[in-house]
């Protein structure tokens, strides 16, 4: 495959662990960017995460080099500097402070390099709150996402750092605009983006229907939903999720499925009243589709503009054929391993972003890096051999 770069050119230093920060740096790495991330020396811990952490570093570090810096040494701490001082973005997700105390905050930074845009991912934006440390999980449960995913009273939270990622993709979205606007005003920014706002905008259309309806939204599994059908319902194999979301559908089901007495009924036509009859409707449905198998459903759905889905486990989109036609790319491990993972879901100009990646092994790209800053051989050497830098054997 080959991947449209329209960040060519765009060079990003990173300093990040986890997810929120590094997916910011593989958006605009699988964009074209050139995206240099600095890691303490053996290797940022979360390469070495075990349990649902294992695969965080794979998924949101491809298309990166890797250089690590023993930021607490003069001599890292210098490099650091210069590779900032290079750099068109700066990417960090780390506590509040955490780069402050090394001279490395936005103020200092810009003032050495004033076309900077220095993207901060963090907990919190300004407020009481600030100072906290968050995470994927403090965030989903503070925020009311938790709440609305698990049944009434048992808060649950969703199944993916849905968080981490999306605020980093706010995160993306700063920096995109603060590059549009440096094209206007010749300066940099700092951008922050973080995940309790960015949970209160998910959550947003719920806050939005209490305001509008004065009652407040019901978590998920006891919401009353806006169409009368739209659940999974059980079938001899798997379930299957169906839903009927116009008038014009209710009618295509029914004669899809052979319901001819629900459609011979005209107060089941609308779908305010089908929502009120639900108590009816439902079981005769459950009925029917419990009789056949989810291919013989789905394959009376496909094709019809009805919404359906089986549903699938994470371990089953290896091989659907829809992500087989460039929904996945070819990525090698820092072990040496090949795997398929999931690339940017964006096409442009005609072209998926994706293209074959490699995972870095820590401070691989060490020497290419400091030779870009301009660094001799003797000083490349002596960086190296003192520790301050160090490289992937």
């Amino acid at each position: 495959m080959s991947s449209p770069t329209p960040l060519a050119g765009i060079t990003v230093v990173e300093f990040t662990h986890m997810v929120m920060g590094p997916t910011v740096g593989h958006v605009l790495a699988g964009l074209g960017a050139e995206v240099v991330r600095v890691e303490p020396i053996g290797g940022d811990r979360t390469r070495r995460l075990k349990g649902s952490g294992a695969g965080y570093f794979p998924m949101y570090n491809r298309g990166k080099q890797s250089i690590c810096l023993d930021l607490k040494s003069e001599d890292g701490l210098s490099v650091a500097k210069d590779l900032i001082a290079r750099s068109d973005v700066l990417v960090e997700n780390f506590r509040p402070g955490a780069l402050d105390r090394l001279g490395l905050d936005y103020e200092s930074c810009s003032a050495t390099n004033e076309r900077l845009i220095y993207c901060s991912e963090k907990g919190f934006l300004p407020g009481p709150y600030e100072q906290r440390t968050a995470l994927d999980e403090v965030a989903q449960m503070m925020g009311g996402l938790a709440y609305m995913t698990g049944p009434p009273g048992k808060p649950l939270r969703a199944g993916a750092s849905v968080i981490d990622v999306t605020g980093g993709m706010f995160g993306v979205i700063g920096v995109l605009a603060a590059l549009e606007e440096r094209h206007r005003t010749g300066r940099g920014q700092k951008v922050t983006a973080s995940l309790f706002e960015t949970t209160i905008y998910l959550v947003g259309q719920h806050m939005a229907q209490y305001a509008v309806t004065g009652t407040p939204a019901a978590p998920m599994p006891a919401r009353v939903s806006a169409w009368a059908i739209y659940d999974v319902f059980e079938t001899r194999t798997d379930p299957v999720f169906i839903g009927v979301v116009t008038d014009a559908l209710w009618e295509k089901f029914c004669k899809l499925f052979g319901l001819d007495d629900l459609w011979a009924d005209e107060s089941l036509r609308e779908n305010n009243a089908r929502v009120d009859a639900r108590d009816r409707i439902m079981p005769v449905i459950r009925e029917l589709v419990a009789t056949m198998s989810a291919d013989e459903v789905i394959g009376k759905l496909d094709g019809t503009g009805l919404p359906f889905a089986p549903i699938g486990k994470p371990e089953d989109m290896f091989d659907d054929p829809h992500l087989n036609e460039g929904g996945l790319e070819d990525v090698t491990l820092d072990t040496g391993t090949e795997v398929r993972l999931p690339t940017i879901p964006l096409e442009m100009g005609g072209k998926r972003i994706g293209a074959p990646q490699e995972l870095p092994k820590p401070g691989r790209d060490a020497r290419g890096v400091l030779e870009t800053l301009g660094y001799d051989a003797a000083r490349v050497e002596a960086l190296l051999e003192h520790g301050a830098v160090g490289e992937s054997a």
